[in-house]
């Protein structure tokens, strides 16, 4: 691949993804965007970030709420321009701004790593809740295997079926999580006990910085809702207030289940629990009610392991148009508009990340794999100035003038900074909080 090749030499002449059908509205983008950060994380990783820094993990969500936010707005401009009419997201973004293939390919095959390793990890983590759900009268390394593999068959079957039944699914599961995280916080409030909360910043600034990294994996993943542009009614005035709304949104509950999490219970035993979330509403809620809670934290893995799929069959689609990838690839169903192939291929290595346990590797490259993509997007979008001045003046959300944004750009300590979050996540914030802040506030 040569980066000064043209775009418009690589196209082939009818677009694949016009295919597709835009099935989706409004309710189903918040659905799918909202249920992919309330994933795992938040039920699994406050637990982990506690060690860190004590019950300041509730601070540590909302500090990072305005980084994730600022992250955002790079994909909120590009989609808002003709490029939000189709799939691609960063591929897209990067290759029509930076006028070639190279970089943009490899930060899109480190986003298809990202993905099918969270996939095979929010499958092996829905097998454990349905066992904890089922009074572990489920159990068993074979039962186990079986729940993770059946939840993918299930969910490719939603996928292959059509995007109408993924979006309506969504919707219904992202209802059922939003009841239980209501009985969860609610109640909660009144039985937050303030002396947890002491001391509150147990490792001093270090050990807070550091816990910013598995707190960002709660925020990883909203740029999935990019991929979704080419089957969105009006996705180019939809899906940017979607992803400054709802990820607004998301942030407030985090802070919320954080809250109540660490003032119900005391650090110790929450940091040894593998079902945090359960273990805290079984204290002042009826059994009924707990479990309950337990189903919704079943949900919050569901909702993201279902758009999950959608990323790496979605750029296959990209890659087909480009030449980038075998034509057989881009094949999309007729009768039911969808990338039968790509989702296939798709699911099949989630499956082999199952079968061969390899998920704590597969974790370890997602979020490194996601952090290093962020960073080239947001680099990406401080160039598009300068580097397509078309494009840059067909973005239709509001932003600051030219030269607040190559101020950013110029500010090399903060692109070092951004760099260094993959390898602790002491400076990461800084950086983004000093940049891209800039452009948000416009």
């Amino acid at each position: 691949m040569n980066a000064s090749i043209q775009m418009n030499n690589q196209r082939t002449p009818a677009p694949i993804v016009s295919r597709l059908r835009r099935d989706l509205g409004t309710i189903e983008s918040y659905a799918a965007l909202i249920g992919i950060l309330i994933g795992a994380g938040i039920f699994k990783v406050t637990s982990d970030a506690w060690s860190l820094t004590g019950p300041s993990v509730v601070l540590g969500y909302a500090v990072l709420m305005p980084a994730i936010l600022a992250t955002s707005i790079p994909y909120a401009a590009f989609i808002s321009t003709p490029l939000g009419r189709e799939p691609g997201g960063e591929y897209l973004h990067i290759s029509r701004t930076l006028g070639g293939f190279s970089i943009a390919y490899i930060g899109s095959w480190l986003k298809i790593i990202a993905y099918i390793g969270a996939g095979a990890y929010l499958a092996s983590a829905l097998a454990d809740y349905i066992i904890e759900l089922t009074g572990k009268r489920i159990s068993g390394e074979f039962a186990h295997q079986a729940l993770a593999v059946g939840s993918l068959l299930f969910f490719y079957v939603v996928h292959v079926v059509g995007v109408r039944w993924f979006g309506r699914i969504q919707v219904a599961m992202c209802v059922l999580l939003g009841l239980s995280i209501c009985v969860l916080v609610i109640p909660g409030l009144f039985a937050i006990h303030p002396a947890n909360y002491s001391p509150f910043i147990t490792h001093g600034p270090r050990g807070f910085a550091l816990s910013l990294a598995p707190i960002f994996f709660s925020y990883a993943g909203f740029e999935s809702l990019a991929q979704t542009a080419g089957e969105t009614k009006d996705s180019t005035r939809r899906l940017p207030m979607v992803f400054l709304k709802g990820i607004s949104a998301t942030a407030l509950i985090f802070i919320l289940m954080s809250a109540v999490a660490f003032g119900v219970l005391p650090g110790a035993r929450l940091g040894a629990s593998s079902a945090p979330m359960t273990e805290v509403a079984a204290v002042y809620l009826p059994w009924g009610a707990a479990a309950f809670v337990t189903l919704g934290a079943i949900m919050a893995i569901t909702t993201s392991l279902n758009p999950t799929l959608i990323v790496p069959s979605r750029l296959a689609l990209i890659f087909v148009e480009d030449r980038l990838a075998p034509a057989w690839l881009g094949f999309v169903n007729r009768r039911t508009a969808t990338p039968i192939r790509a989702l296939t291929l798709t699911m099949a290595a989630c499956l082999l990340l199952v079968i061969s346990k390899q998920l704590s590797l597969a974790l370890n490259i997602a979020v490194f794999a996601l952090v290093l993509l962020y960073f080239l997007h947001s680099l990406t979008f401080l160039l598009l100035p300068r580097r397509n001045p078309k494009l840059y003046r067909e973005i239709t959300i509001a932003l600051p003038p030219q030269p607040a944004t190559r101020a950013a750009f110029a500010d090399e300590p903060g692109t070092r900074a951004c760099l260094v979050f993959g390898r602790g996540g002491t400076l990461w914030f800084r950086a983004l909080d000093a940049e891209p802040l800039a452009v948000a506030s416009g």
